[in-house]
């Protein structure tokens, strides 16, 4: 394992790299904890193992939008109850999403805006991390119906989750000030389940989860370089 200024330096050097979006991870096991979903690779088309996380919805009528896969789901109240018992409240908002409903959601986002803007804020369809079934947007009891925004990152439920959610397996998949890796504009309420061990190691390396696959799969990752031409990418 590289030691973590190593791989610093290594984010450093590939920036370029993940603005083009010139890399991708070829042959994924769409049920590995740690699949890699971006603008460049794909969701899971597969059918998977889903469940209800036994949390509270931000309203009642979003109690079926908050299915993920089990062991996501089990580490989901983990969290919550982790969290109730310093005094934070909750709620889950939206985890697992078919292609057909990101669709939805990203065609009623180019009603309201530019296909650029969509872009950076949301996923098209077949390309969103929703799709995995180990995401879940979060809101909390001070910002509760207020929308997904970025003041939630400012919220005392903001500030702990980010402070504490690794312990639980997950991380903020979309780091402030870090669009021009992950390609998405600062998403705090968005958590990713990547289990204990590696929510760990990127929080002590403070990466994105785009650097930290870019270490732990380097031998898996397809570079436009030395001579490479990338033909095996699928």
């Amino acid at each position: 394992m590289l030691p973590i200024r190593a791989i610093a330096a290594m984010a450093v050097g590939v920036t370029m790299m993940f603005e083009s979006w010139g890399f991708m991870v070829p042959h994924q096991d769409p049920t590995d904890t740690l699949i890699l979903v971006n603008k460049v690779n794909r969701a899971p088309a597969v059918p998977m193992t889903l469940v209800k996380p036994d949390v509270t919805p931000t309203r009642p009528e979003l109690s079926e939008n908050i299915y993920m896969r089990p062991e996501a789901a089990a580490a989901l109240e983990n969290l919550f109850a982790g969290a109730a018992e310093e005094g934070v409240t909750l709620y889950a908002t939206s985890g697992y999403r078919s292609y057909s409903t990101q669709k939805a959601i990203f065609e009623r986002k180019l009603e309201k805006m530019s296909e650029k803007s969509a872009n950076a804020s949301v996923a098209k369809p077949g390309y969103s991390e929703h799709q995995t079934g180990l995401a879940m947007d979060v809101e909390g009891e001070t910002t509760k119906g207020t929308g997904l925004t970025s003041a939630f990152g400012d919220s005392p439920e903001g500030i702990w989750l980010a402070e504490n959610c690794w312990d639980y397996g997950f991380i903020i998949r979309y780091p402030e000030g870090k669009t021009n890796i992950t390609g998405y504009i600062y998403e705090p309420w968005h958590i990713r389940y990547v289990g204990i061990e590696a929510a760990k190691e990127i929080q002590e390396m403070d990466v994105t989860f785009e650097e930290y696959i870019l270490k732990v799969r380097a031998d898996r990752i397809v570079w436009l370089e030395g001579g490479q031409d990338g033909e095996n990418v699928q």
